[in-house]
């Protein structure tokens, strides 16, 4: 899938191995999550434009280049995307977050919405939905229509693990969107968690189970 880009660095694919072991525990969860959301991130702003300016060094004049004012926006939906907010941020401090509310029907798997909050600009800037698992895809696809609702028309959607599923369901609603994840697992069970995964990424975050 042209789309799709899964990356395969050493550091995060050394970090997803630690991130998956059912004995990490909750705060070494935390900051691998946050630490692969960094990396993850630095592909993710490859392409932000820049532009070349004019500094004077200790040493003389130089011409060198700075980003271009690109306005950015990261989206995490609830609970788990607010994992990744700190690893992006660290790359990003400029960038504004929004929060997407949505859980999954545990009958019907299908995505409910709660809540939506983006910056009052959000048509204005490129935006970055955060999702540690996409497993059916169905939140993931719900929140860019929210996003694409508000008049956003350029989104990428950032993920640790996704399944072949779920990317095809992202991809087949939204052909648009470029996705970015750490590995692909084949595997939905019958809860629709992905098999073998993590387990629930909002749960190892907060240590709610």
């Amino acid at each position: 899938m042209k789309n799709l880009f899964i990356l395969d660095h050493p550091l995060i694919q050394h970090k997803l191995s630690l991130l998956r072991d059912k004995n990490t525990d909750t705060k070494e969860f935390r900051e691998l999550v946050s630490e692969i959301s960094m990396l993850i991130g630095y592909e993710v702003t490859r392409n932000i434009p820049l532009k070349e300016v004019e500094i004077e060094t200790p040493m003389g004049i130089a011409r060198t280049k700075v980003i271009s004012g690109k306005k950015l926006g990261f989206v995490p939906i609830l609970r788990a995307g607010l994992g990744m907010v700190d690893g992006m941020l660290k790359l990003l401090p400029m960038a504004k977050v929004g929060h997407i509310g949505l859980y999954r029907d545990p009958v019907t798997l299908k995505p409910v919405g709660y809540y939506c909050k983006l910056p009052v600009d959000a048509s204005e800037r490129d935006i970055v939905v955060l999702e540690p698992m996409l497993a059916t895809g169905g939140s993931a696809s719900a929140a860019i229509s929210f996003i694409k609702e508000k008049g956003v028309k350029n989104i990428k959607l950032v993920c640790l693990i996704a399944s072949e599923a779920g990317i095809e369901k992202v991809t087949g609603d939204h052909p648009d969107i470029e996705i970015y994840c750490a590995a692909v697992d084949k595997e939905l069970n019958s809860q629709g968690y992905i098999v073998p995964g993590l387990g629930d990424a909002g749960d190892r975050l907060f240590g709610t189970k």
